[in-house]
């Protein structure tokens, strides 16, 4: 179980109103207890919600995932490129500091039926910004970071 302490930011998935999923930010702003539900100041609102410690995560570029509708923008190359751009402000949103960030065209076919996007640089180490079909919902694209392949340093 991840420890937490007061001011760590942190990323929650939820479901909105509608039933679907959605992520958002924030920082523990208490404890009701010692081993939970943690009170969250999340992003953009004034009152803190009280959630069960196993419901957030501490915020990291490897689970900084952005899942959009439409496979069409993994196939097709113009859209593919405009997905860096679009997970860069999800980084951006959750906080991350993002050393550096090139873009490799219009992506490489990677071995899992996805495409590797760009290289950065979070806290010194590389990271590939990766795109491939959504395993949950196959009509979505998935975006990530993650360590680079051996082949691939």
């Amino acid at each position: 179980m991840t420890i937490f302490h007061h001011g760590d930011r942190i990323r929650y998935v939820t479901t909105d109103d509608d039933g679907f999923p959605v992520v958002r930010y924030g920082f523990v702003g208490g404890f009701t207890g010692e081993t939970g539900p943690v009170v969250v100041m999340l992003d953009g609102e004034l009152a803190g919600d009280v959630v069960e410690v196993e419901k957030i995560q501490p915020v990291h570029i490897s689970n900084v995932t952005l899942t959009l509708d439409g496979t069409d923008l993994l196939e097709d190359p113009t859209l593919r490129q405009g997905l860096v751009n679009l997970w860069a402000a999800e980084a951006e949103t959750a906080g991350l500091q993002i050393g550096a960030l090139h873009p490799m065209g219009t992506g490489v076919r990677d071995s899992n039926d996805g495409y590797a996007l760009a290289e950065l640089n979070s806290a010194g180490d590389p990271y590939v910004l990766r795109a491939s079909v959504c395993p949950s919902n196959h009509d979505a694209v998935m975006i990530h970071a993650d360590r680079p392949h051996r082949w691939e340093r």
